[in-house]
């Protein structure tokens, strides 16, 4: 903070300018504000969700699931054997692509990068719509050449995986696999040296029977020589009982236990229905067999009025502990009220139990997921990926953090960490967050219901067409943007409901002309609505926009898509 202080002191007295700002400390300075740019000097989010408040956790041993809360979709994991585990989740047209976690125990998770970390890992992304891109990563080890391996679907290019030796450094640009089509391709290596990759693929002769038809497929994939090889064989048609004409099934990962061979899928789609299901069978290439008592995981059936419902669970993934004990990480989402949610499908970990004729499961009968787990022997650390927490972003460093991310690309001709040091400078550039383009956004994943999110901006529009704020995105055509811009009636700060036709103005207040410092604010008490505020007075004396605005037009309930609501810094000319 005393460097940004400093180098705010020089910028004052080097342009020898007074400033309308909201200054620092008892100083009325503020930076150097360029011509069609916004400066934010920080972000501060706090997560408030009342369930962890009233639930504190019982002992050290215990921690919330989900363990990644908010948007961390299509859970992976793996492990070299010698006590590390590593976990990726889907992020489909947001960059980087694929974050990456670390813990040695399962249940303290670090983030430790991005799989893709450069454009040239993550092609064809513009005019992809946001709930396109990078579908359902794969991470799995390779014991035989010590070698880790992503595998995944992007929508605009196809399959492809990518490895490394060390998973805390760089990854290799992408390896097609043309001959896998469909989506949610994983690896499967053998004991003996053999590796196949399973995927979801389209009906037999490509001819389906009904909406939803799906198989999953195998091929032996040759890792000495970076290739696919051998004949393409059908393992599932249709689902556990086709009879019933199944859904979507997908997200397959195979796993050899004990001398047996397991096939485990989502299948319902990824709505309430979604479940998890699995197969057995004595060879990598079948028959499988499903399990009699299906699925191992789902809420489907479960009365929707239930206490903390969590909904939509499946696409699971299974690991063995160095303790000998198995886990699954899944994908559910957490209805508020029943009603909608806005954070998206988010990373849950559960143990794994095993029937008595040998086969895992997660849940069955009318067992609802709990929100508290525990693990023996499992200290949790202070710094947690779960439950309420604090985050404070000075903008500092010369990168933006890990939990930073853009759209369809780096965007980094449109901000900048050293043009103005200590800030985030965004520039307005001519494009919007409702194009299929890479706007002048920077954003970070909503992770609770309840919180509170505010910045500190300096803005000095110089038309009517450049506005600056803070955007809550759900997809192109469901935002919510807390905009400073010059009009015709002069300096505003607004509050703008993006939507597919026409914006619309929700609330409007006009503020001095001399004005370029302006803290803006969001709150959701309820998970429900959300209330904008802004000051322009360093914080002192905070004004209420506009509040209780409807939460649900953010939420996949309207919207759709498989994302959830990211909160960005924004600046555009259009």
């Amino acid at each position: 903070m005393k460097n940004k202080i400093f180098t705010q002191l020089l910028l004052t007295i080097a342009s020898g300018i007074a400033l309308s700002g909201c200054g620092l400390s008892s100083k009325n300075v503020g930076p150097e504000i360029g011509n069609s740019v916004a400066l934010f000097d920080n972000f501060t989010y706090q997560g408030k969700d009342r369930f962890y408040e009233e639930n504190p956790l019982p002992g050290n041993d215990s921690f919330y699931t989900p363990i990644l809360p908010g948007w961390y979709s299509d859970p992976s994991i793996c492990t070299n054997g010698e006590g590390d585990y590593f976990l990726v989740t889907s992020t489909f047209t947001y960059f980087p692509g694929v974050p990456i976690f670390h813990s040695r125990d399962l249940v303290n998770w670090k983030q430790v990068g991005h799989v893709l970390s450069r454009p040239s890992q993550l092609v064809n992304m513009e005019k992809q719509h946001v709930s396109g891109g990078i579908f359902a990563p794969a991470i799995s080890y390779n014991p035989h050449n010590k070698t880790y391996y992503m595998i995944t679907t992007n929508v605009g290019a196809g399959n492809f995986y990518v490895k490394t030796k060390d998973p805390f450094g760089e990854w290799s640009d992408p390896i097609m696999v043309p001959e896998v089509g469909g989506i949610d391709p994983s690896i499967f290596f053998d004991e003996d040296g053999k590796a196949y990759v399973v995927n979801n693929d389209d009906a037999p002769d490509y001819k389906p029977e009904y909406d939803g038809h799906r198989t999953i497929r195998v091929q032996e994939f040759d890792w000495k020589n970076d290739r696919m090889v051998g004949p393409r064989k059908i393992l599932i048609n249709k689902g556990v009982h086709p009879e019933e004409k199944p859904i979507w099934i997908e997200g397959p990962h195979m796993y050899k236990i004990n001398g047996k061979y397991f096939l485990m899928d989502a299948e319902g789609g990824t709505s309430v229905n979604h479940s998890e299901v699995i197969f057995r069978s004595d060879s990598p290439w079948g028959p499988f067999v499903a399990w009699k008592n299906n699925p191992i995981l789902t809420q489907r059936h479960l009365s929707p009025n239930r206490p903390n419902p969590i909904t939509c669970a499946g696409h699971a993934d299974l690991i063995q502990a160095a303790e000998g004990d198995w886990w699954a990480v899944f994908l559910a989402c957490r209805p508020i009220n029943n009603r909608f949610e806005n954070l998206g499908r988010e990373t849950f970990l559960m143990p794994v139990k095993w029937s008595d004729d040998g086969f895992p499961y997660i849940t069955q009968g009318n067992e609802s997921l709990p929100l508290v787990q525990a693990r023996s022997g499992v200290t949790r650390q202070q710094e947690l990926t779960f439950g309420n927490f604090d985050v404070k972003e000075e903008f500092n460093d010369s990168t933006l953090g890990m939990q930073w991310m853009t759209l369809r690309g780096p965007a980094t001709d449109l901000y900048s960490l050293t043009e103005t040091p200590g800030y985030l400078t965004l520039k307005c550039a001519t494009k919007s967050s409702k194009e299929r383009v890479v706007p002048a956004m920077v954003c970070r994943r909503l992770q609770h219901h309840q919180f509170e999110a505010e910045t500190r901006m300096y803005f000095n529009p110089q038309c009517v067409d450049e506005k600056a704020g803070l955007l809550l995105f759900k997809d192109e055509f469901h935002q919510y943007f807390m905009a400073v811009a010059e009009s015709e009636a002069g300096r505003t700060v607004s509050l703008i409901q993006i939507g597919r036709e026409e914006d619309s103005v929700l609330a409007s207040e006009k503020v001095s002309s001399e004005s370029t410092c302006f803290d803006l604010k969001v709150v959701s008490t309820t998970g429900l609505t959300f209330d904008f505020l802004y000051s322009v007075n360093g914080g002192k004396t905070w004004n209420k926009l506009c509040e209780k605005v409807d939460a649900g037009y953010l939420s996949t309930a309207v919207a759709g898509g498989f994302t959830g609501t990211t909160i960005a810094l924004y600046a555009t000319r259009k």
